[in-house]
């Protein structure tokens, strides 16, 4: 049993370090685009709370989202938290079981380039939308009569910069329209989709985008138009950032190189496939033999073209 256990261990270690050694690789190239990511989301932080100084108490919106749902109350606002911290911390530990597991169908750095590149372009609009109007929060400490309505004009630019992480990050006002919780959801769920191996938890995903919709609603964070415009936004975006970017190379299959090609790399080879084709040659270079076309068909060697000469009496 120890010897088992042992090996198991030793596999483990050297899987470990092979992937290790190629995420490396792998992270040498596209780390720009990585920390340009992660820098936009202090950016988009920083965006939140600057609305939350412009953010002026009001009377809550009609809504037919809180018509239909019933108030969860501030004793049980944790609830949408507690689901969106689940649907978070199990996609990241998704995105590193190649490190793991022997069957594994992605790259970490690859899939972690491809999601914020659609986390960016979702808050880039989000930004701007919610900077284009300012709606009342919803939120119990957004109403009318609590302190953290509003904030006082910052004594200094540090002030700002620091954002007052992390009671700025949870108690912010004014950054409505669209739902930043549910375009992190979204697009877990829509990576998963497409990456991912099992369709039950392909399934699950969406079940648990819906519940988190309605909990945020129930829970007064958001308007339900926030939610409504979060859906179809992010989809849309995830669809078309999701068609310029590389294509990521399958693991799951062997593959000749470790990159995903660019485009011009794959209209290249499929012209040099298409001209072995044309030419009567195919990818394989023991079938590059000289050919001759006589009459419309393709000689090989031209041994056929010999016998076909004294046929004709040629």
């Amino acid at each position: 049993m120890s010897f088992y256990i042992g090996r198991e261990a030793s596999k483990l270690w050297k899987r470990i370090y092979a992937e290790t050694t190629t995420e490396i690789k792998l992270l040498a190239e596209n780390w720009k685009y990585l920390l340009a990511g992660l820098v936009f989301q202090y950016i988009h932080g920083l965006a939140a709370r600057g609305v939350h100084y412009l953010h002026r108490p009001a009377p809550t919106l009609q809504d037919v989202g809180f018509f239909l749902l019933p108030e969860l109350g501030q004793d049980k606002a944790y609830i949408s938290e507690t689901l969106f911290a689940m649907i978070f911390i199990s996609f990241v530990l998704w995105t590193f079981h190649p490190f793991i597991l022997k069957s594994r169908k992605i790259y970490t750095v690859l899939i972690w380039c491809r999601v914020l590149a659609f986390l960016v372009a979702s808050q880039v609009l989000r930004i701007i939308t919610f900077y284009s109007t300012q709606l009342p929060g919803p939120n119990y400490h957004c109403r009318e009569g609590s302190k953290l309505a509003t904030l006082p004009r910052p004594d200094s630019v540090l002030e700002v910069l620091f954002i007052n992480f992390p009671r700025g990050v949870v108690y912010g006002c004014g950054d409505l329209i669209f739902s930043s919780h549910m375009i992190f959801t979204l697009v877990f769920v829509l990576t998963y989709q497409k990456y991912g191996t099992r369709r039950s938890i392909k399934q699950l995903g969406w079940v648990l985008a819906v519940i988190q919709s309605l909990l945020i609603v129930a829970s007064r964070k958001h308007y339900t138009v926030d939610i409504v415009v979060a859906w179809y936004t992010v989809n849309l975006v995830v669809f078309f950032i999701d068609k310029k970017l590389p294509e990521l190379p399958d693991r799951s299959i062997a593959t000749a190189t470790l990159l995903p090609l660019s485009t011009k790399d794959k209209d290249s080879r499929t012209k040099e496939e298409n001209h072995k084709l044309l030419n009567g040659n195919s990818g394989d270079p023991a079938d590059w033999r000289q050919r001759t076309q006589v009459n419309g068909k393709i000689m090989e060697d031209g041994n056929t073209l010999h016998a076909d000469s004294a046929m004709n009496g040629a």
